[in-house]
């Protein structure tokens, strides 16, 4: 079951967008922790932002507890002793009542942006 958020009333928590960017990377194939956390940096990069090792697991295993995602270890390909843990979509449900959670919060921190921008460089 998903957490009802609590907003703070300012900008979207770190953890829940990177939940979002996981999810949906999820959504369209199964995935590693590793690679999420790659395609994560390079899609950030030029916009200075740079997610932790330790943020993305944190995200992952949330996800895990609150029953979203599944994960299952398997020999990485090329390797013949490595495992490594591959998460897929567990309850498709929960995971689009999430986004919707975070797409609420998201408009509400762009609004709050936008008047920020045109208060103060208008």
């Amino acid at each position: 079951m998903v957490r009802k958020r609590e907003s703070t009333g300012f900008l979207i928590k770190q953890r829940a967008f990177l939940k979002l960017y996981i999810l949906s990377s999820i959504e369209k194939e199964r995935w590693y922790g590793m690679q999420i956390l790659d395609e994560l940096k390079a899609s950030f990069k030029p916009y200075g932002y740079e997610p932790q090792h330790s943020e993305i697991y944190r995200a992952l295993h949330e996800l895990l507890e609150d029953g979203i995602l599944s994960r299952k270890k398997i020999v990485e390909e090329g390797a013949k002793y490595k495992e490594v843990a591959v998460y897929s979509v567990k309850n498709p449900d929960e995971l689009k009542a999430y986004k919707k959670l975070v797409k609420a919060d998201l408009d509400r921190c762009e609004q709050l942006l936008r008047k920020a921008i045109q208060d103060n460089y208008s």
